[in-house]
């Protein structure tokens, strides 16, 4: 199966990014970060493309999740390693 593009929409001092980030990391999946402090144009598309006002935001695919489906996030990484063993 071919690995999905994962970004990681985030910013320093910010726990849930942290903690997404390591979760990412500790299933081995590579990601894209993007630091709306340091990067005012990935901010914007944040704002602008996603309507976000928080960080983090995944993109998974086509799939987005806000800060607040952190569970959901555990289920498509769970999903994801399933259809990997297939």
């Amino acid at each position: 199966m071919k690995e999905q593009s994962i970004i990681v929409y985030s910013q320093p001092g910010c726990p849930p990014c942290s903690f997404v980030k390591e979760l990412l990391s500790s299933q081995s999946l590579s990601f894209i970060e993007k630091d709306i402090k340091k990067d005012p144009a990935a901010r914007k598309e944040l704002i602008e493309k996603y309507k976000a006002m928080s960080t983090p935001v995944v993109l998974i695919g086509d799939q987005v999740l806000y800060s607040s489906d952190i569970g959901k996030l555990l289920e498509v990484i769970e999903s994801s390693k399933k259809k990997d063993t297939y």
